[in-house]
């Protein structure tokens, strides 16, 4: 069983939670940008939270279907239609065999997430099916989606109906990503100091259209490195804050490189890190000082979000079926 790809959206790509543990290596991370989406989506078909799903960007893909399928549209608030019929996000879906399912524009943040009861059928590589695009790896080949691909299902991918069923409930997608305000992120400090010292956090920034997987690039009053000299490249990781000779700060994403010789003036705590994907071109972005432990105890209460979420679904979905 596969999904044709009839349009393939602005950047559609085949994602699960990336590759760890390769950066030594000079393997990036790739994998969902925001990674509580990703999870959540997958947890409301029954999936485990690293099942490959689908990556879509700013506008989506249409895809044809020839059995049921089970779905979630989670992180951006995106367009979506079966035939005739509106499907809503943050919940499962169950769509019946045949027809068009249909994806449009993210209305309110970047990036929506399509989990399918079962996952993509895609060979992992260096233990992820992940899309690495910078790298050419991963995923279709790596690649973004292009028109005519067959995207294989892994199994029968969802109960048979006749009609779209919606049900009633939902999971609520703040306030790990509250569309409906400006963003913040908390940064702990980096290796490198500005001048002065607090100047990151002294005004609003507005995210560049230069953004891209690789990084959320900043637009607002130039900074200085407190030290100017020469330096060699070092490791970056996720999160990583550099300071290019521009001024305009750079927050490393997903597919960022695994060393850089910028100066690191800081680093977004993991918690708030899924908030930064979905940042589109102008939107706003406060950024805030934090330590060590309260960036520690902001990713435990995700994680217990996310394992509630998880035991939530399953009495549901087995209610259900």
């Amino acid at each position: 069983m596969s999904l044709q790809v009839l349009a393939p959206g602005l950047l559609t790509s085949v994602q699960d939670l990336g590759r760890t543990g390769l950066r030594r290596y000079g393997v990036g991370t790739a994998g969902a940008l925001d990674g509580y989406s990703a999870r959540v989506a997958n947890l409301l078909v029954g999936n485990a939270p690293d099942t490959p799903l689908l990556e879509i960007t700013l506008s989506g893909p249409r895809l044809r279907f020839d059995r049921p399928l089970r779905i979630a549209l989670t992180g951006a608030q995106i367009d979506a239609r079966h035939d005739d019929v509106e499907l809503p996000g943050w919940r499962p879906l169950d769509l019946p065999a045949g027809g068009e399912l249909r994806l449009g524009a993210c209305r309110r943040g970047c990036r929506a997430y399509l989990a399918i009861h079962g996952g993509l059928g895609v060979p992992r590589l260096l233990g992820s099916a992940s899309t690495d695009l910078r790298g050419g790896f991963g995923g279709m080949r790596g690649r973004m989606l292009a028109a005519g691909d067959l995207l294989p299902l892994a199994r029968e991918a969802g109960p048979a109906v006749d009609t779209p069923r919606i049900p009633p409930w939902w999971i609520a997608a703040a306030p790990d990503i509250d569309l409906y305000r400006d963003a913040l992120a908390h940064v702990l400090p980096g290796r490198d100091a500005t001048e002065p010292a607090d100047a990151l956090f002294a005004t609003s920034w507005k995210v560049s259209a230069a953004s891209n997987r690789q990084g959320l690039r900043l637009d607002g009053p130039p900074l200085q490195s407190a030290d100017r000299r020469e330096r060699v490249s070092e490791p970056v990781a996720v999160g990583t804050i550099q300071l290019p000779p521009d001024g305009q700060p750079i927050i490393l994403l997903g597919e960022a490189q695994t060393v850089g010789g910028y100066p690191r003036i800081g680093h977004v705590a993991s918690a708030d890190l899924p908030r930064l994907a979905q940042l589109r071109p102008g939107d706003t972005l406060h950024l805030r000082p934090t330590d060590a432990d309260s960036a520690w105890r902001a990713a435990c209460d995700q994680r217990a979000r996310l394992a509630r979420i998880a035991l939530a679904v399953a009495q549901r979905l087995a209610a259900r079926t």
